[in-house]
């Protein structure tokens, strides 16, 4: 075990300028004591590194290899079938599409498919709520700005039919999506919209979202891999939910087919139907933008702590190798909780990497009591890139005793 111990007291507020012998002068303003933190990576360090996997793949090491590492004791599998997918922009009471030739709508009770009429003058549909579970159709006449009721349903429908269908978002914008749009029945009065499409073409939208769409070809197919292994893993879990997954950084990032890049398709053509196993079922693919040069420990048995030489490799211009910002004496205070600060102390660290690793706990200790939280509650409540942080410069001086512990 080894201990370091640095000095440190956190004063409430500085003179920000020597007394003036003229009493009739005002004073100067108070300024607050201001904390240095240093730190490393960007993400909970989880499974894969998305800089580290550039790393590995500029020097030349393949999709495989760069899974296996991240991803120890696991195997290769297939999966197909489609995603569900819950479109959070959209939140309008139902579901509005542009009108384009060959556009269908299906009612999902019974599976009967119409052919939607076309005209000139008719240029949206809409699926709308009509009383406690059912839906009615409308069409917009551009020419008289007004909505006609086209037919109803019991339950919910879809649109269908085109290569592309264009979702009209409540500012006006219009997204394009492949497969269908959904109409689902959640609580309250309005229709969340949710994208129903196969796997591979779901990826197509998420694979430029959540990577570098210029990295290496295999950089690129093991993004594609660990995204499709973490689809299918919560599309398993998803049970009697009307989607998947959502868009947004809550699941994966997906954009839709505008989202699209060439480079990305390939990637995902290039590992088709290819996730990761571990005792024949789909793992929970995790990935962050950097684990700062070690990977974090989870509940899976895959999720362990081990050094990286590849999430700071020369080239891959990771910005998040190492980082320093500053909190203000109020917002550490606000953060522990524990009223004016006393001491802080990193109680412990996973011992591995630079400065001791990533912490696991911090005590704080303040005139309202005494607190400990875990690294990631100090990130999250800080607003830091990463549970991998030290106390440096301090002003004032403040009194830190870190403790670093080999993690397990």
């Amino acid at each position: 075990m080894k201990r370091l111990l640095v000095a440190l007291v956190i004063g409430s507020t500085l003179l920000s300028a020597t007394a003036q012998g003229n009493a009739a002068a005002p004073p100067e303003p108070e300024s607050e004591a201001v904390q240095t933190l240093t730190g490393r990576g960007f993400g909970h360090g989880r499974g894969m590194s998305q800089y580290g996997a550039q790393g590995a793949a500029i020097a030349g090491r393949s999709a495989k290899t760069i899974l296996d590492f991240y991803y120890p004791g696991t195997t290769a599998g297939k999966a197909t079938g489609s995603m569900r997918v819950r479109i959070t922009a959209d939140t309008t009471d139902g579901v509005r599409v542009a009108a384009s030739n060959k556009l269908g709508l299906r009612d999902l009770a019974n599976g009967k498919v119409y052919t939607l009429p076309v005209a000139s003058t008719r240029s949206q549909w809409s699926i709308n709520p009509r009383g406690e579970h059912s839906a009615s159709v409308s069409s917009y006449n551009a020419k008289t700005k007004t909505w006609t009721l086209w037919k109803t349903f019991t339950g919910m429908a879809q649109f269908e039919g085109p290569t592309v269908i264009s979702l009209v978002l409540p500012s006006g914008a219009v997204v394009r999506y492949r497969g269908a749009l959904r109409s689902a029945d959640v609580a309250g009065a309005h229709f969340d919209t949710v994208n129903v499409l196969s796997l591979e073409l779901y990826l197509r939208g998420v694979v430029p979202r959540e990577a570098v769409t210029s990295w290496r070809p295999a950089a690129l197919q093991v993004q594609s891999v660990a995204a499709r292994t973490y689809s299918v893993y919560h599309r398993n879990r998803a049970a009697k939910r009307a989607y998947d997954l959502c868009d947004t950084t809550s699941c994966q990032v997906y954009g839709g087919y505008n989202a699209e890049v060439a480079s990305t398709n390939a990637a995902i053509a290039a590992t088709a139907g290819q996730i990761r196993l571990y005792q024949g079922k789909p793992i929970i693919a995790e990935f962050s933008s950097s684990n700062g040069g070690a990977t974090a420990d989870g509940d899976a048995p895959y999720q362990v702590v081990k050094a990286d030489p590849w999430d700071a490799y020369p080239g891959n211009k990771n910005p998040n190798v190492a980082w320093k910002v500053t909190r203000t004496s109020s917002q550490l205070q606000a953060a522990f909780g524990v009223g004016s600060l006393r001491s802080l102390r990193v109680v412990r660290r996973t011992g591995v990497g630079p400065s001791g690793g990533r912490v696991l706990s911090v005590e704080a200790v303040g005139s309202k009591g005494r607190v400990v939280l875990s690294g990631d509650q100090v990130r999250s409540r800080l607003r830091l890139r990463s549970a991998w942080f030290a106390f440096a410069g301090v002003q004032p001086t403040v009194l830190d005793i870190s403790t670093q512990t080999q993690a397990r």
